[in-house]
C-alpha cells in the first residue's frame, strides 16, 4: 500500500516533467503552448458560466420548493420493493444534475449513518457508479454549440438508472441489508 501511495504522489509531477522534456527534445516552445492552453481554458470557463448558473438555479428551486420531498413520499412503496432506502433517493436524483450537490448529499448521509452502514456503502457505490449527465450535456454540449441532445441525454439517464439499480444490487449482495 505504501508503494501505491508514493506512486500516486509522484505520478503527476513525473508525467508533467516527461511531457515538458519530450517537448524540449522535439524543439517545441512548450511554455508558449502551455500559456496558449491556459488562455483557451479560461475562455471555455467563461463560456460555460451561463449554463452553470441556470443549472444551479434549477437545482435550488427544486429542493427549496419541497418538490424533492414530495417525490420521495410518492415513490416510497416502490422503493421498499427494490430495497432502496428513501434516504438515498435525493442522492440518486441529484447525481445526474450536479456532482458537487451529490457529493454534499453523500457526505451528509455518511455523517449521519456512518461509512460502514448500508446507507453509507450504498451512497458511496452509487456516487461512483453514476455520472453528472445533465451537467455534462448542458455544460460541455453547450460550450461546443451542440443543441440536439435528445439521444445523448436518454442514454446518459439510462446509464445512471442502471448505475443506481446495480449499486443497490451489488451493495446488498456483498454487504447485506
Amino acid at each position: 500500500m505504501a508503494f501505491v501511495t508514493t506512486l500516486s504522489i509522484w505520478l503527476i509531477p513525473v508525467l508533467i516533467s516527461a511531457v515538458l522534456l519530450y517537448g524540449t527534445y522535439k524543439k517545441t516552445a512548450t511554455y508558449e503552448i502551455f500559456v496558449e492552453g491556459g488562455k483557451e481554458g479560461f475562455s471555455l470557463a467563461v463560456s460555460i458560466m451561463p449554463f452553470l448558473v441556470g443549472m444551479l438555479t434549477a437545482i435550488g428551486v427544486f429542493r427549496a420548493s419541497g418538490a424533492m420531498d414530495a417525490l420521495i413520499h410518492a415513490i416510497k412503496p416502490f422503493l421498499s420493493v427494490i430495497g432502496m432506502p428513501p434516504e438515498v433517493v435525493p442522492l440518486a436524483l441529484m447525481r445526474p444534475i450536479s456532482g458537487t450537490g451529490a457529493l454534499g448529499l453523500m457526505s451528509e448521509l455518511i455523517k449521519v449513518y456512518g461509512p460502514d452502514s448500508f446507507i453509507g456503502r450504498l451512497a458511496s457505490v452509487m456516487q461512483g457508479s453514476t455520472d453528472t449527465t445533465f451537467y455534462v450535456v448542458t455544460v460541455y454540449f453547450g460550450a461546443v454549440g451542440i443543441h440536439r441532445i435528445g439521444d445523448a441525454l436518454k442514454v446518459g439517464l439510462l446509464a445512471d438508472a442502471v448505475g443506481v439499480v446495480c449499486s443497490i444490487w451489488i451493495v446488498t449482495l456483498i454487504f447485506g441489508t
